[in-house]
């Protein structure tokens, strides 16, 4: 009996090895932990003049954001998948460091618990989330309180004031057929925002198909493989109130999503803001009702290198339909959701956004001058030449808007550049109005 016991510890032993468990006192010491989450935001913060690292999950997968202390954020950089316990604690000591391995178990346990790391906890964690989100019919609005205020009045009065500040273009057009306007966060600036959107308040569409930047559905490896779109189902709720989703649309459109790779597992709208802060906008302006066909477009870089390949088979397909449907219906108008060049070392840069600024501008001229044209064809050209060094994160829904109402030209509204100067990185933006008389 003694010895099948002592069979049983060591099978669990066996099991334990190579995984990773809540209990510290199971967390064999020679395991590599588990890596670091790629997607956190790590800001370098100061505070009375401690260094810290603020730790932000743009997912919302953590309870709240972390702040860590400058000897404990530098054991970050070991937790990337290649060192277990006993190898950091090695390593530590070689440099004067007394920590112990019971004491590390702690902190990297502490740190899994809050869901720093990718463990198999974390990854049950994420589903569970992912699945609640799915089975709801209100998507929750997740930047109010952060981007603007969540106080009704208050974002009111916000608002109320960017457009009385912001100077009116001067611009002639025909009808009015699409908006392309920024998402980068309203407090970096507003002008450029009202510049564009002041010039649909007096529109009442009743449908407003909005394509808007996917920043995290490659996060989502392999959902969305092979689907550039995903669509919801769900009424988008902001302070203003809830904008209802138009099912009728979505119907028509979720019965050829096998040809327009349009997928309805909606779960990377779940924290995205590109279509949030545009909802504001229009609530602020309209009294009258109206429903949205919300859809994130994802990456179309293989574009650049095939055309006529299974993306490329699928955005013809997506934008004849959206043409077909809604490109002369005058109660449809077409929101398009994106910034332009994400520059520095925030972004992958190894030389910072001050040194690459002449270019970047030069690249946006070039951008916006086809873009203002109406000129798919040359906005996909132009990335394919440059491989899209600039990350231009509004092209995708942009190609897509403009494949699909090829006869609307532009008029910019608005341009500017966020200079983050503690990151070294910068975003440009802008607003551009499209009408089937734009000169």
């Amino acid at each position: 009996m003694k010895a099948n016991e002592e069979e049983k510890v060591r099978s669990r032993k066996n099991e334990q090895r190579g995984s990773f468990h809540h209990d510290p006192a199971m967390i064999d010491p020679t395991v590599r932990i588990p890596p670091l989450r790629s997607d956190l935001e790590l800001l370098p913060v100061s505070k009375n003049g401690v260094d810290l690292i603020y730790i932000v999950d743009s997912q919302g997968y953590m309870d709240q954001p972390l702040v860590l202390g400058k000897p404990v954020s530098a054991l970050l950089p070991m937790l990337n998948g290649h060192y277990s316990v006993r190898d950091i604690v090695r390593d530590l000591r070689r440099y004067g460091a007394d920590t112990g391995e019971t004491e590390l178990q702690e902190l990297v346990m502490a740190f899994d618990k809050a869901g720093l790391l990718l463990s198999p906890s974390f990854q049950q964690r994420r589903e569970k989330i992912e699945e609640r989100f799915e089975k709801r019919k209100l998507r929750p609005a997740v930047c109010a309180g952060v981007s603007y205020p969540a106080n009704a009045a208050d974002l009111r009065a916000m608002l109320k004031r960017a457009f009385e500040e912001t100077e009116r273009v001067p611009v002639s057009f025909g009808r009015i057929r699409a908006l392309f306007a920024p998402h980068i966060d309203t407090r970096v600036n507003l002008s450029v925002y009202a510049s564009g959107f002041r010039h649909l308040a007096a529109l009442k569409p009743k449908r407003v198909v909005i394509l808007a930047t996917s920043h995290y559905s490659g996060g989502y490896h392999p959902l969305y493989n092979g689907l550039p779109y995903i669509g919801s189902h769900k009424d988008f709720s902001t302070p203003l109130g809830v904008v209802p989703a138009d099912l009728k649309a979505i119907r028509d459109l979720a019965a050829v999503a096998g040809q327009t790779g349009l997928s309805f597992r909606d779960r990377a709208h779940r924290s995205e803001h590109s279509i949030e802060l545009h909802l504001v906008f229009l609530q602020y302006m309209w009294s009258h009702p109206f429903a949205i066909v919300p859809i994130l477009v994802g990456s179309l870089e293989d574009l650049y290198y095939m055309r006529e390949g299974d993306t490329g088979k699928k955005v013809d397909a997506m934008t004849r339909e959206l043409g077909n449907r809604y490109a002369e219906d005058d109660e449809t108008l077409f929101l398009i959701s994106g910034d332009l060049a994400h520059i520095g070392k925030k972004f992958g840069d190894r030389q910072s956004a001050n040194s690459m600024y002449d270019d970047m501008c030069s690249y946006d001229r070039l951008f916006l001058g086809s873009a203002a044209r109406g000129r798919a064809d040359e906005l996909l050209s132009l990335q394919a030449e440059y491989d899209d060094a600039y990350r231009i994160c509004g092209f995708p829904p942009l190609y897509t808007a403009l494949q699909a109402l090829p006869e609307a030209r532009g008029t910019i509204t608005g341009y500017d550049i966020w200079d983050d100067r503690e990151q070294e990185s910068a975003v440009s933006f802008c607003s551009i109005i499209y009408s089937d008389g734009a000169r």
